[in-house]
């Protein structure tokens, strides 16, 4: 099955390079993508230039394909469940919660130049950041590429109700399964209040499992995706 691979602000498609072997040894198709503004020179992108990435790469699968988020993308596979309800087979959210319909992609920090750089540290310390040591976290820092300010202030738009219709499994990082379910109950996260398939899946590691529980993520992303 075709496992369509979307990191988080700061990361391109390289971010997934030892999931993507794990799951192919798992007998899945892993396709990391590099979506526009992810450092290939495309200063000027924008959120819906991101948007229309994924679905050109959802459209491009071999039948219906696993869309994984990370982070802040989660939003964008959920944009992927919106626009192509038919299409989906299954998103699988890692660490992160789809934003609602008339919010901003991921205005989350101060933009500089046009660009929304890594803050640094200081806003991911306690468990985001805890099982990254001093040498992981300088060469995270020095890979980070700057979020074009078109795409993180973008405003999302969902329009297909049959979203809600697509299976959604929701990888718990630096939280839990049982923390995450409490905030759907309780309204907290309404996209997901209203999904009618969702599973809560723990996974004991900070925000990116992909650079430090690689095998153990590429695992769970199989089991949620069903037989190869």
């Amino acid at each position: 099955m075709d496992v369509l691979l979307i990191a988080g602000l700061w990361l391109d498609g390289s971010a997934w390079a030892d999931v993507a072997s794990s799951l192919r040894s798992l007998g899945h198709r892993p396709v990391p993508l590099t979506l526009p503004g992810q450092g290939d020179g495309s200063a000027s992108a924008t959120f819906d230039d991101q948007v229309a990435a994924v679905l050109a790469a959802v459209d491009a699968a071999s039948g219906k394909p696993v869309v994984v988020g990370h982070s802040a993308a989660c939003t964008l596979a959920w944009l992927a469940a919106d626009a192509r309800p038919d299409k989906v087979a299954k998103v699988v959210l890692v660490g992160g919660f789809p934003a609602s319909d008339g919010k901003p992609y991921a205005d989350f920090f101060e933009a500089r130049d046009g660009f929304m750089p890594f803050p640094g540290w200081d806003p991911f310390e306690g468990p985001d950041s805890a099982d990254l040591d001093e040498e992981a976290k300088r060469a995270f820092t020095a890979a980070a590429i700057p979020v074009p300010q078109g795409v993180s202030t973008g405003i999302v738009r969902l329009t297909d109700e049959r979203r809600f219709e697509v299976p959604v499994a929701l990888v718990c990082p630096e939280f839990t399964a049982a923390e995450a379910k409490t905030w759907v109950d309780a309204g907290d996260i309404p996209e997901l209040a209203k999904a009618e398939h969702l599973d809560f899946i723990d996974i004991d590691s900070g925000h990116w499992p992909m650079h430090t529980k690689p095998a153990e993520l590429a695992r769970l992303l199989a089991a949620a995706a069903g037989p190869a």
